[in-house]
């Protein structure tokens, strides 16, 4: 997983505010970060709003016409001491890989972010992207938190995408892969929800091609995103079409140094993928320790690992809260011939633990982010 000793770019790191126009001051660089915070307040508040909203659809639909005692007495019947802690320290691997690669991609840059606070990037980052639609929310705030502590606007952009790439690749791949071979042990799973998954597959492929292109064409990104300023314009959604076509110039003068990078060092996307599935794996895994703490027998790991991938693929670009809802029914149906009547306390533990979980401890560490990078440096300056 080692990189060939990249040292050697033509990406200019000797300056940190390298790539901000020279005509910003740090003192122009934090109002726009704080105006930005204010923007986005309001925007979280509805996103929130609308969490709680689609919880309670969500929990409506699922527990509509169920026998409570008997889903209270199946959830009785799992081991705690299998359940618990490997799955809470499951879902903590699962965050804290992203920073593991969020930081090989910095370093690869010529950016050397501490290990620490890639972990507070990636629990702000899961944190928004929990509670927004299409988890359209993470990046953005973790590009907040990246521009507060100076890192390079172009390098955490590219970073942000090269993580997207390859979280979403992973998907593709093994849920192409799956349905392509087509095992009868899955495939008899997933009759009643085939079109979701292959839906999925199709929106993920869109989205990565749109993402290589911004990286590895960045003349085409360009002229799409001026033809799309410029339709904006014409409808008039966009008022100042000199002002978005300037912005436009700018990202993408940066995006083509880094690209041109990457170009040349393609072992850096290799490495990314594998780190990436691994990160994938380590929350699928969820759903293997639910199985094994109801002492269940006869499908194998292997079976579970695809099947909670294409629960993700089928979930992962609808434009839903951490796929609120959908990943619940998907669940249900697909898994209904490993848990059976176990199956939707088995979802109610799979789901409790890789998102519920995984949101309170990354609302816990936004938080402690939020102190360290923006609270305690405010407060030194006063």
């Amino acid at each position: 997983m080692s990189d060939n000793s990249i040292n050697n770019t033509d990406i200019d790191v000797s300056n940190p505010d390298a790539d901000i126009d020279a005509n910003y001051s740090k003192e122009v660089l934090d109002a726009e970060i704080e105006q930005q915070k204010k923007s986005n307040w309001k925007r979280n508040v509805f996103n929130v709003v609308f969490l709680v909203l689609v919880f309670g659809l969500t929990m409506y639909g699922v527990f509509r016409g169920e026998d409570y005692h008997a889903v209270i007495e199946g959830l009785k019947q799992t081991d705690l001491a299998i359940l618990i802690v490997p799955c809470i320290v499951l879902v903590l691997a699962f965050v804290m890989l992203e920073s593991v690669i969020i930081k090989y991609i910095f370093n690869t840059l010529g950016d050397k972010p501490r290990l620490t606070r890639c972990f507070l990037y990636s629990f702000v980052g899961f944190f928004f992207s929990l509670i927004t639609p299409s988890a359209s929310g993470g990046q953005p705030a973790q590009l907040i938190f990246m521009r507060k502590d100076k890192l390079s606007i172009a390098h955490s952009t590219l970073v942000l995408i090269l993580v997207t790439i390859g979280y979403k690749l992973v998907l593709v791949v093994l849920g192409g892969v799956t349905l392509i071979i087509g095992p009868e042990s899955i495939m008899s799973q997933i009759t009643e929800v085939e079109f979701w998954i292959w839906l999925g597959i199709i929106l993920n492929v869109i989205a990565i091609v749109g993402m290589l292109i911004f990286v590895f064409v960045p003349s085409l990104a360009r002229k799409i995103l001026v033809i799309c300023v410029k339709f904006l314009n014409k409808i008039k959604i966009l008022k100042d079409k000199q002002k978005w076509l300037n912005k436009v110039d700018d990202m993408m003068e940066k995006y083509e140094a880094a690209s041109r990078y990457l170009k040349s060092h393609k072992v850096v996307l290799f490495n990314v993928f594998l780190l990436s599935v691994i990160q994938r794996v380590s929350l699928f895994f969820v759903t293997v320790v639910v199985y094994w703490s109801f002492h269940l027998h006869g499908t194998s790991i292997i079976d579970i690992l695809l099947l909670q991938c294409l629960i993700s693929v089928g979930a992962d670009m609808l434009p839903l809260p951490g796929g609120m809802g959908i990943t619940e029914r998907l669940f249900l149906s697909i898994f209904q011939g490993a848990f059976g009547a176990l199956t939707l306390p088995a979802m109610i533990l799979s789901r409790g633990f890789s998102f519920y979980i995984q949101l309170f401890i990354c609302a816990i560490m936004t938080v402690v982010a939020y102190i360290v990078v923006f609270w305690i440096p405010n407060k030194r300056k006063t």
